[in-house]
């Protein structure tokens, strides 16, 4: 039973993993070209923000009860958004330091033209 549940678990875990579009976003700043995009990534917490705000306004307001739901959801896209931006820093900063040591990068000077 417990194998069951936690299969499914994991199953469900991956297929919103791999469909969900902030989850995408995360994905690729997560890679080694996208580090860089952390910190500007941070700015896509400002309109999930707005729309909480404005999702709870309405539900407030005798709305929908499931616009909760959806402001819940705003909010933890939101402080997704808003951790990746100082984690893909720290791991851009280890990254340079690493680089830098080993000599890994390539000079500009043989870079094709």
């Amino acid at each position: 039973m417990f194998a069951l549940i936690l299969g499914l678990t994991a199953r469900t875990y991956y297929a919103l993993r791999r469909f969900m579009p902030t989850n995408l976003v995360l994905d690729a700043i997560h890679t080694r070209r996208g580090l860089k995009w952390g910190v500007p990534a941070m700015l896509l917490a400002v309109p999930y923000s707005f729309a909480m705000l404005a999702c709870v306004g309405l539900a407030e307001t005798g709305g929908a009860g499931w616009l909760n739901v959806l402001a819940l959801l705003f909010a933890w896209n939101a402080l997704k958004f808003l951790g990746a931006g100082p984690v893909t820093l720290v791991r851009l900063l280890r990254v340079r330091v690493r680089e830098g040591r080993s000599g890994h990068r390539a000079p500009r000077d043989s870079l094709p033209v």
